[in-house]
């Protein structure tokens, strides 16, 4: 048995505790830790992990760097940090945390505190996927996950259910959604594991998408959250069903699509739809680096590689130009005055995705909203900013009544 700061790993019993509560790890994460920690004292190379941990089969730098982000997780480290596993460039990983052995008979570690919102709960570790149908017939995919008040995530035009659930980007955000919430998520028609053979990408069929998933997953009351073009589905539907939104968050969201904004914004929308003609999923593209650029500027070389991985895996080209076209088109001042829930408003002060002033339009529109300013360039916040830190106090503070 390994202890090292409020953790104990056992490899007998296959468990993984922080204080006394289970973090539930999937095997092959719960292996590369085993592996770090009986090796502590080297840098453990990625060929050691790969025999170690699967075998001697060939596995792709995304995957070893989702297993490596996912340990990471686990054990309350980050990719910036790194105070329990430390990357090596071009070498391989190190466990840099003191871990004292001991007979599993021994006791467990003593509890400390843990890092601000880590609140020292069990990381949910474990993901449902199911399948419904939209109105229209379309295959809709979605995913339940954490415990708590229940809480939606409307889709995006960029998602994969079970790429994200692995990725650094999105797995540590979905992490701590879960210690709070049972988050309820899904790929939008056209993306992800739901289906690619479609032809209607309309704001409507958007709004059936998500009826048809939170009726499958049997929710009546819960809060909404709507990121990124998550945020316009997200207000027509409250405005549509507001007896069944608690609370509606919207966080780097917009009320009137890029291709409808002024000339510049418009140009800058045609000319991304150009670049994602020829380059979508093309390493070293213009279009990868405009797109990283835009979406996680400051983020870390496993964080930007995670985002070309999830183009190639969640659409097609043509489905991507479609869908990016559709999203860029909408428009939903007229409704903003008809959301009577309560409403939170985040967004980072440099979001390149969205500029702050459709935030400020959101905020103005809606009676009552409130406001929260995000300082980041990022348009998915990391958790090595300062931000992320913002973000869930105020995502928990506002739903604190429904949380409690």
């Amino acid at each position: 048995m390994y202890r090292f700061l409020d953790f104990t790993l056992d490899p007998k019993r296959l468990e993984l505790r922080r204080a006394d509560a289970l973090v539930e790890v999937e095997p092959q994460v719960f292996s590369l830790l085993i592996c770090l920690v009986e090796n502590r004292e080297r840098v453990v190379t990625k060929d050691d992990l790969v025999e170690a941990v699967w075998n001697g089969r060939i596995v792709s730098e995304a995957t070893m760097s989702s297993r490596i982000s996912a340990a990471r997780a686990a054990v309350g480290d980050d990719g910036k940090t790194q105070a329990v596993i430390k990357t090596f460039p071009r070498r391989g990983f190190r466990f840099m945390a003191d871990v004292e052995e001991a007979d599993t008979g021994a006791g467990r570690a003593t509890s400390r505190p843990g890092r601000a919102g880590d609140r020292n709960a069990a990381v949910p570790q474990t993901q449902k996927i199911r399948f419904c149908r939209s109105e229209d017939g379309t295959q809709i995919a979605y995913a339940t996950t954490g415990a708590g008040p229940s809480f939606v995530r409307t889709g995006t035009w960029l998602t994969h259910l079970e790429h994200d659930w692995h990725s650094p980007v999105w797995r540590p955000f979905l992490d701590e959604l879960g210690r709070t919430f049972a988050v309820t998520r899904y790929d939008q028609r056209g993306n992800g594991l739901s289906d690619w053979s479609v032809d209607n990408f309309s704001l409507e069929q958007f709004i059936d998408d998500l009826e048809a998933v939170v009726d499958a997953a049997g929710l009546d009351d819960f809060v909404l959250y709507g990121t990124s073009q998550g945020a316009p589905i997200a207000i027509a539907y409250t405005a549509r069903h507001p007896h069944r939104v608690s609370h509606l968050i919207l966080h780097g969201g917009y009320c009137v699509g890029r291709l409808l904004r002024d000339t510049a914004e418009r140009e800058q929308g045609e000319a991304l739809l150009t670049l994602m003609r020829y380059g979508w999923g093309k390493e070293g593209s213009p279009f990868i680096k405009a797109f990283t650029a835009n979406y996680i500027p400051a983020g870390n070389e496993e964080q930007t590689q995670s985002l070309v991985e999830l183009q190639n895996r969640t659409t097609s080209p043509g489905n991507a130009v479609k869908l990016r076209t559709a999203v860029d088109s909408f428009d939903v001042t007229d409704l903003l005055e008809q959301v009577r829930v309560p409403t939170l408003i985040i967004h980072a002060r440099n979001d390149g995705v969205h500029p702050l002033d459709q935030g400020r339009k959101l905020a103005a529109g809606i009676p009552g909203a409130e406001f929260v300013l995000l300082e980041s360039p990022n348009h998915a916040i990391l958790p090595q900013e300062p931000a992320w830190h913002t973000l869930f106090e105020a995502i928990r503070g506002f739903v604190a009544p429904a949380a409690g």
